[in-house]
C-alpha cells in the first residue's frame, strides 16, 4: 500500500495582521479583511523563497524519519512562485537534502493544487516500482497586488510529503481528481501579480470543483463524511473551506485541526500539504483523513487517508521536527512598510 512515509512543514516567522493592511487601504480594505476570516498572514524573510521553504520542509520530514537520501528517486515541487522561470526548484532541493544525482526531478504548476498533484505523481512512481521514495512538496511565497483582495491572504510556507510503501505512517487508500477549464485566476508570463475573477473564484470555481472531487471520492469509496475523523480542504481563506465542509456534510470539528489559514494566510500550493501536516501532528492510529485540494484554472484532487500504527512506533519521531502549531507560535509582526520591503513591493538599493 502506497502511503505517507514522513512529512515536514515550514512557515516563516514574520507576520502581518490583516488589520494593518486594512489600515493602509481604508474602509474597503477593512471590510475585505473581516469577510475573509484571516487575522494575520506569514511573510517571507529577505532570503526566503520557494526553494528555501521546500528545503526546510523536506529536512523536517527526514528528521522525523531518517532515510538514506540515495533512496529518494523522485522530487517534485509544486508552486506558482518558483524563483526561476527556467531552472527547476526540485533540482536545488534534491541537492540540498543529498538526494542527487540519481533521481528524477521536476517542478509542478497547477495554481494552488500543484502540491497535491506532486503527491499523485509520487504515488504513481512508487506504486510502479520505479522509485523507492518520492518527495512531494507544495510551497509558495504567494503574490497579491497592493490593495487587491489577495493581498490580505497571500502568504508564505509549505510542506513536504515523502511517499513510499515501506511501513507508511498513513496509507493513501485512494485518490481521484475533478478538472475543467475554468479561468477564475491567472497570471501571464512576465506579470508580477495574478488576476482573478472576484466572486467567480468562489462559484463555479472553488465550490464546484471541491465538491466535484469530494463527492466523487465518497462515491468511489462508498463512504460518508461521518466515516472520517478529520477533513482538510483547500483554504484560500477561512470562509471557503468552512462553507464547503458544511455543504458536503463535514463538521467544524473535523476541519479545525487542519485549518491553519486564520493565522497563516493562503500559502497557495502549500495550503493543503500544511493542512495535512497539521492534522498528522495530532492524528492517532486508525484515524481517517479526507482531503480535497483546489487549484484555479481549475481542478481538485481528493485523497482518502488512514493513519497507521507506525506513526507511534520507534521508526518515526513526530517530535524531531516542529509541528505546524509550533511554527505558527512566537511570530514577529511587521508594519506595512516593512512588509512591503520584505515582499519586494519596495525595492532596496
Amino acid at each position: 500500500m502506497v502511503g505517507i512515509i514522513s512529512y515536514g512543514a515550514y512557515i516563516p516567522r514574520f507576520r502581518i495582521k490583516t488589520e494593518e493592511i486594512a489600515r493602509v487601504w481604508g474602509a474597503d480594505g477593512a471590510e475585505i479583511a473581516r469577510g475573509l476570516g484571516v487575522r494575520e498572514k506569514s511573510v517571507p524573510d529577505f532570503d526566503e523563497d520557494t526553494i528555501t521553504i521546500s528545503v526546510e520542509a523536506a529536512r523536517g520530514a527526514l528528521a522525523r524519519r531518517p532515510l538514506d537520501p540515495g533512496e529518494i528517486g523522485a522530487i517534485y515541487v509544486g508552486s506558482e512562485s518558483h524563483p526561476y522561470a527556467v531552472k527547476p526548484s526540485a533540482a536545488a532541493v534534491g541537492e540540498a537534502i543529498g538526494a542527487t544525482p540519481v533521481m528524477t526531478a521536476a517542478d509542478c504548476e497547477f495554481a494552488c493544487k500543484a502540491g497535491t498533484a506532486a503527491i499523485q505523481t509520487g504515488m504513481g512512481l512508487v506504486k510502479s516500482g520505479m522509485v523507492t521514495y518520492a518527495v512531494a512538496i507544495g510551497a509558495d511565497t504567494a503574490q497579491g497586488a497592493p490593495g487587491d483582495a489577495l493581498e490580505y491572504t497571500a502568504s508564505a510556507g509549505g510542506a513536504a510529503i515523502i511517499v513510499g510503501n515501506d511501513d507508511p505512517i498513513a496509507e493513501i487508500n485512494h485518490t481521484c481528481s475533478y478538472t475543467t477549464d475554468t479561468p477564475d485566476f491567472w497570471r501571464r508570463e512576465g506579470q508580477e501579480y495574478p488576476s482573478h475573477g472576484g466572486r467567480f473564484s468562489g462559484d463555479p470555481a472553488y465550490f464546484k470543483h471541491v465538491q466535484g472531487a469530494a463527492r466523487l471520492m465518497l462515491e468511489q469509496m462508498g463512504t460518508t463524511p461521518s466515516d472520517y475523523d478529520y477533513a482538510v480542504f483547500h483554504q484560500p481563506n477561512a470562509k471557503f473551506p468552512t462553507k464547503v465542509a458544511g455543504m458536503l456534510g463535514f463538521s467544524r470539528e473535523q476541519i479545525t485541526p487542519g485549518l491553519a489559514v486564520p493565522r497563516l494566510g493562503n500559502t497557495y500550493s502549500g495550503a493543503v500539504p500544511v493542512g495535512i501536516s497539521a492534522t498528522l501532528d495530532i492524528a492517532k492510529p486508525g484515524d481517517r483523513i479526507f482531503v480535497t485540494s483546489y487549484g484555479s484554472g481549475a481542478g481538485s484532487d481528493a485523497f482518502d487517508i488512514t493513519v497507521t500504527d507506525v506513526i507511534d512506533s520507534d521508526v518515526f519521531n513526530r517530535n524531531a521536527a516542529p509541528t505546524v502549531e509550533q511554527l505558527l507560535a512566537n511570530p514577529v509582526y511587521l508594519d506595512y512598510a516593512l512588509y512591503a520591503k520584505h515582499k519586494g513591493k519596495i525595492l532596496m538599493q
